[in-house]
């Protein structure tokens, strides 16, 4: 299974970002072509060594890392990329990446 992992770095209107984030930007993304599941993080999201510059993860999973990226070429996923800016203006990192059961 493939992830793509999203952090969302801390807004400076953390209600305003989770309104938009939940109300707008999910049901845009669970659009998205080959999409398998979608998580969150709830609460705070904090580093071992305390508190984060992060207010939200999430965790999308595709098939494989193939799917992921026909994903993110489609109609659905240029749509929910083209959507980050309205929301995420204190900026965002995101990971892709092969997963293996061990």
């Amino acid at each position: 299974m493939a992830k793509l992992l999203v952090l969302y770095k801390k807004p400076a209107d953390t209600a305003a970002f989770d309104s938009y984030y939940f109300t707008t930007h999910v049901p845009i993304a669970k659009k998205i072509v080959g999409l398998r599941g979608y998580a969150v993080s709830s609460g705070p999201v904090n580093s071992l060594g305390g508190e984060s510059p992060y207010h939200l993860v999430a965790a999308l999973s595709f098939d494989s890392m193939e799917a992921l990226q026909q994903a993110l070429a489609s109609p659905e996923g240029a749509a929910a990329a083209a959507d980050v800016a309205n929301f995420a203006q204190a900026g965002v990192d995101m990971f892709m990446f092969d997963t293996k059961e061990v």
